[in-house]
């Protein structure tokens, strides 16, 4: 399952991503992976999840990211969570590719059997309708 953590810079998102990280740790009989462009929740996720920062792997853009979640799932085979920090930082091209993005990642979120949380930072009606059939929003 994807879902989506979406509003404007400010509004608690990131708080929300690390509480949702937190409680998938503590409710995981497997591993958690948070992924994020810079190394800056370091001390607020707590060190049982595997904290990843795509500056030290240079990922940027939306193949490059689907690849590395790709990556992690076929190399993992016990990952139940995987939640994304920042994800228009990481992919530049905004809201324009997020929808092909999503439709694979719900692809590989069922076939590997894992939960995975994007946050995006945009307003809600800035989001185009059909992601929304794709994705839960949180």
């Amino acid at each position: 399952m994807v879902t989506l953590l979406i509003g404007k810079k400010g509004t608690g998102k990131t708080k929300r991503l690390i509480a949702l990280a937190n409680e998938a740790v503590a409710a995981s009989s497997g591993n958690v992976v948070v992924i994020e462009k810079g190394a800056k929740l370091t001390y607020d996720v707590t060190h049982k999840a595997r904290l990843i920062d795509t500056e030290q792997y240079t990922i940027a853009g939306y193949d490059m990211l689907y690849g590395f979640i790709s990556g992690i799932c076929a190399g993992n085979y016990d990952v139940t969570d995987i939640l994304v920090d920042s994800t228009f930082k990481i992919c530049s091209e905004g809201i324009g590719g997020l929808e092909e993005f999503t439709k694979k990642l719900q692809a590989l979120a069922e076939s590997s059997n894992t939960n995975i949380v994007l946050l995006i930072s945009a307003d809600e009606s800035d989001i185009p309708e059909s992601i929304n059939a794709v994705c839960q929003k949180v």
